[in-house]
């Protein structure tokens, strides 16, 4: 049965500010006929390098445009693909759709369709929680790892910092995005805070918004059960924790937004704990969550501790 789905307008990505890129699409991911899932991809094809860019809740591949002139820069590949639900692909308009693995099961397709290979995968929050988890599937696809602000949850309590951040979500069913990221990230400007909102013209095009943040695998107390959305997720993250820990050969790198208030430092140190032989990672002092907006210096200092730039 076909998902019914919102399509934002063209025109309101016409002239986004520090976004050149022309967009791509593939419209017959298997298991996602009729649905469309954008992308933008950079670089040679033939690159020996692709750098895969997986964005979070509620940003799109526009998160990655200080990143990718650096990698393409280098002579490299990038692709940065949207989520359903995100920037241009279509979002199913029933929140219900939204859930785990139809977000992992997506991606996972989106690798084998474009045969992505010697990938770089590029991560940061859902990014990460779902990005994580995708070479273990195919570890001969993925040599590097660039993570930023992200975890690997398995059911534990949630911090205050996001309690207080999936409480805020629930009680604005119309988030205003780009005021989020404004307030997030002050260093945006007018034209880039459009951008971030340029997805959504309405309420109706944010089932992915609203729904992301009942999916982390957290519980919302000590004394509390994780929630039947919340706990679909675990056995796969706890699955690619031990991926982490013990099979992961490539090389890594990790920035930090040393100013994020939900998955900051503390949440970075047992993230960097658990990635097998993953260095110092890089402090980015003045950054916040959505750390990409500091990416061009992580971009660069990550092809240097690579080699590759």
């Amino acid at each position: 049965m076909a998902i019914k789905a919102l399509r934002t307008p063209d025109e309101r990505f016409h002239n986004l500010d520090a976004w050149p890129y022309a967009p791509h699409y593939i419209d017959d991911l298997k298991g996602y006929e009729g649905l469309r899932m954008h992308y933008v991809d950079e670089g040679p094809i033939d690159a020996e390098v692709t750098f895969l860019c997986i964005h979070g809740e509620p940003s799109w591949a526009y998160l990655f445009r200080k990143m990718i002139p650096v990698f393409t820069g280098a002579g490299h590949r990038a692709v940065a693909v949207d989520m359903f639900g995100f920037g241009r692909s279509d979002k199913p308009v029933d929140d219900d759709v939204y859930r785990f693995h139809f977000h992992r099961n997506s991606l996972l397709e989106f690798v084998e369709r474009m045969d992505l290979k010697n990938v770089c995968l590029v991560v940061q929050d859902w990014g990460g929680v779902l990005g994580l988890t995708l070479p273990m599937e195919a570890p001969d696809r993925y040599s590097r790892l660039l993570v930023m602000n992200t975890g690997l949850p398995t059911g534990e309590n949630a911090g205050e910092g996001f309690a207080a951040w999936r409480a805020y979500n629930r009680a604005n069913p119309d988030l205003d995005v780009g005021g989020l990221m404004k307030r997030a990230t002050p260093i945006l400007t007018d034209a880039e805070v459009h951008a971030y909102n340029a997805p959504f013209p309405d309420k109706s095009y944010k089932g992915g918004v609203r729904r992301f943040p009942e999916l982390v695998m957290l519980k919302e107390g000590p004394d509390d059960d994780l929630t039947e959305l919340s706990r679909e997720g675990v056995e796969t993250s706890r699955k690619a924790r031990t991926f982490w820990s013990e099979e992961w050969s490539g090389d890594s790198f990790m920035a930090i937004g040393m100013q994020d208030p939900v998955l900051g430092p503390p949440a970075m140190a047992f993230l960097h704990s658990i990635i097998k032989n993953c260095p110092e990672p890089m402090k980015v002092d003045d950054a916040g969550h959505f750390v990409q907006e500091w990416g061009e210096p992580i971009a660069k200092a990550a092809l240097e501790k690579f080699g590759i730039a």
